[in-house]
């Protein structure tokens, strides 16, 4: 067995084959009619839904213990479509390296897993082109140990050596005094490499007007409730009109200046955001006019039935994660920094830990850290932590103590 990853093979031999619907009898031809309308009738006990990775080695076989994993995270434990889509990556990069390495899945041990790795570190992303980052790196390693692990305990394998190395990757962080914060493994692996944290770096007030007046409709409006509410992006695109509007009617109700809406964290957790009457009536205004009017030319130009999701693009169907990431990447981009949907969650954090700090030291009686954590839907309270630091690092006095020291040197 070769021993490490070829570093000059570069084509994809591993195929993925997305799941797809049963024909209708009608669509098929009349001597297959039968069996198609057989098909249709079949009860499964765990169907797989339409769309669910089917992966294929590169002589067309299925790669049986991947789809079995993919099965289980999928349909027994339910877990989410972003976590499924995550582990079908991981599995479907490994096994393209295994195949391109002729390295055999069942055969491998620390030395290919680290020579994986090693891989990641010396070549770009073929998706975007940039590096990998360690953090992605070590969700890739996590992923392959975690499948290994399963293979074991559902007898595809009788063993493994990455079984031991598995024992060892769990990452639990580590402060030191007066030092920086980051993680580590809890014991040191060969595999793993060292993650620094990094602190948010929020949007300034004009930073962020300057954002919003790039962007066009409606990613206008899915940036204003980001830095409103700190909702994830998934999160927000799953908002439907309903959510937004009170008990069916198209107007929000004037009474009170805010509302609390239930949004479904990650997770599937359930939680809410606090909405301003202000955010919501500019939410009505976009329902009105923009979002009806797509839908209306939708229905008559593609025959399309409305949707529920609160924000759709102009051909009335629901708006894409990336379509909106790329959206605010190029918004950034033409106001001259650099900008993405983390950010304008991570300014709303960072302001509002900020300005409950400042209500706590005059007085209130409030818990400012736990406040944000509530809203933000940080599962830990350490996640949150790391906006108190960053909101202990204000750039505007930092830039005038700076201007105040050169002009003393000078």
């Amino acid at each position: 067995m070769p021993c490490g990853f070829s570093s000059i093979v570069t084509a994809q031999v591993v195929e993925v084959v997305r799941k797809g619907t049963l024909p209708d009898p009608s669509e098929v031809p009349v001597a297959l009619r039968p069996a198609a309308a057989a098909a249709q009738r079949m009860v499964l006990r765990e169907p797989r839904p339409a769309g669910f990775p089917l992966l294929f080695s590169s002589d067309m076989r299925l790669i049986e213990p991947a789809i079995a994993f993919l099965h289980e995270h999928a349909i027994q434990r339910a877990c989410t479509t972003e976590t499924l889509r995550t582990y079908a990556e991981i599995l479907y990069d490994w096994f393209d390296s295994l195949e391109q390495s002729r390295v055999v899945w069942s055969d491998v041990d620390a030395s290919d897993l680290i020579a994986y790795r090693d891989r990641m570190l010396k070549r770009p992303s073929a998706h975007t082109g940039r590096p990998f980052s360690p953090r992605t790196i070590n969700l890739r390693v996590q992923g392959v140990l975690r499948f290994y692990v399963w293979a074991v305990r559902h007898a595809w394998l009788p063993s493994s050596p990455l079984i031991a190395l598995s024992s060892g990757f769990p990452l639990i962080r580590h402060a030191r005094r007066g030092r920086r914060h980051y993680w580590q493994p809890a014991e040191r692996s060969l595999v793993v490499l060292r993650q620094f944290e990094s602190l948010p770096r929020p949007l300034t007030s004009e930073q962020a007007r300057e954002l919003l007046a790039e962007l066009q409709p409606p990613y206008d409006l899915m940036a204003r409730w980001q830095l409103y509410t700190g909702l994830r992006v998934g999160e927000l695109l799953q908002l439907g009109v309903k959510d937004v509007l009170d008990h069916g009617t198209k107007t929000p109700s004037s009474e009170a200046t805010y509302r609390s809406i239930n949004v479904v964290r990650k997770g599937r957790k359930p939680g809410y955001v606090i909405a301003s009457m202000s955010l919501l009536e500019e939410t009505a205004g976009y329902i009105a006019q923009y979002r009806a009017g797509w839908m209306k030319r939708a229905a008559r130009t593609r025959g399309r039935s409305p949707r529920t999701e609160l924000f759709v693009n102009r051909r009335g169907t629901a708006v894409r994660k990336n379509t909106y990431q790329q959206a605010i990447a190029r918004a950034g981009e033409a106001c001259g920094f650099k900008a993405t949907s983390h950010l304008l969650r991570a300014s709303f954090g960072c302001w509002l830990l900020a300005r409950l700090e400042q209500l706590a030291r005059q007085g209130a009686a409030i818990n400012p850290l736990l406040i944000v954590k509530i809203l933000m839907g940080h599962e830990h309270i350490a996640t949150t932590d790391r906006y108190l630091r960053a909101v202990a690092i204000d750039i505007h006095t930092l830039s005038g103590v700076l201007d105040t020291l050169l002009a003393e040197r000078q």
